[in-house]
């Protein structure tokens, strides 16, 4: 009878890992900011937008009849595209949309990046590069930021690798210019370059114009930010009609039917209605500046940010200490305890209220 019940509770705490293969036991996955439900939370962690979608993008799903639903949806996304190609200037065959912006980097790693050459990345950057690299066994080559955590693009090594690089950089929110984007690409020539910009909504300069002169340059947005629409998870990616094609390949590989109808419905009504998305984006920015003069006016040292987010460094060294306190008192911020980012907080920008029952809570 003992030597059963010792068996029982060895397979009880026993982790069932010895299924897994060598790739999954390698993997240090991405951690998303926390998603705490409470009535009385303000969620400033994950950079979503404070702002519900336009009306035509909630009166667009409503049309969605179930006879839409009971059949699966177009698998090029033919309509959703021509829309994005109409408003960006490109061509229908220099976009490629997925289920979120997350999913098409990942397609983009295995397409462009398990060549057995380095992909260069900044070495503060968004996390879920070095998660891909470990998931394809790509090789890393992280480059350092400047002092001032800005990116100097003369750091990459041209033709030694693929890059890639947000821009504005996450969690940073600092901007690279366009004249460096291409002053690289012009270096650059035989490896592709993806220039991530899913923050780039909030002030920085898209290179998407730049896709006709550059074979090697693919750009990934996403509607999660400037649009409203995290929840629906839709990712665009823009590029030579020959990357594109290279991205389907991948795609129809594993799942031939990403966007979901629901999905295609609200981002054709998001891309209608500009004026919404310009007002909101603005919005945003606007409480940002408010945000980053209240921050200063309280010894933030705040990096200059083109994003919907604000990276600061907290006085006397009290990030760690204002993360766990702004928490007790439902104020959801990002914080990282590793080296180069222990003292600085993420900042997400909310609405007016949300900004200012954030300084509130420093202040007490």
């Amino acid at each position: 009878m003992l030597v059963a019940l010792v068996i029982c509770a060895r397979h009880k705490i026993e982790p069932m890992t010895r299924f897994w293969t060598d790739t999954v036991n390698r993997l240090t996955p991405y951690v998303p900011g926390e998603q705490r439900a409470g009535g009385d939370i303000t969620k400033l962690n994950t950079n979503e937008n404070p702002y519900p979608p336009s009306p035509d993008v909630m009166e667009a799903i409503r049309r969605v009849n179930g006879d839409q639903l009971r059949r699966y949806p177009d698998p090029e996304s033919v309509e959703l595209r021509s829309a994005l190609a109409s408003y960006h200037g490109v061509g229908l065959d220099n976009v490629f949309v997925g289920n979120g912006s997350d999913e098409i980097l990942a397609l983009a790693f295995l397409a462009y990046f398990t060549d057995g050459r380095a992909l260069q990345y900044p070495d503060i950057t968004y996390s879920f590069y070095p998660v891909y690299c470990d998931l394809y066994g790509i090789e890393p080559k992280t480059i350092a930021l400047e002092a001032d955590y800005s990116l100097s693009l003369e750091r990459f090594l041209p033709n030694e690798g693929s890059i890639i690089f947000p821009n504005p950089n996450a969690p940073t929110a600092v901007a690279t210019s366009f004249e460096d984007v291409k002053s690289l690409l012009d270096r650059h020539t035989e490896q592709v370059m993806l220039v991530d910009e899913a923050y780039a909504d909030f002030g920085a300069t898209s290179v998407i114009p730049l896709v006709h002169e550059y074979p090697n340059l693919l750009v990934s947005q996403t509607f999660s930010k400037g649009r409203s629409l995290a929840g629906l998870r839709l990712g665009v990616a823009f590029g030579d009609a020959a990357l594109i094609d290279g991205l389907q390949r991948v795609k129809n590989s594993f799942n031939s039917y990403p966007v979901d109808a629901l999905a295609q419905a609200a981002g054709i009504a998001s891309i209608a209605d500009d004026a919404y998305y310009r007002t909101t984006t603005q919005t945003i920015i606007d409480t940002r500046e408010w945000t980053v003069s209240e921050l200063t006016n309280r010894g933030f040292e705040v990096l200059p940010s083109a994003a919907n987010f604000v990276f600061a460094k907290a006085p006397a060294g009290a990030a760690g200490h204002l993360f766990t306190r702004l928490s007790e008192a439902g104020v959801l911020v990002r914080y990282w305890d590793k080296p180069a980012l222990s003292q600085w907080l993420r900042i997400s920008i909310g609405t007016p209220g949300d900004m200012q029952r954030l300084i509130a809570c420093i202040d007490a």
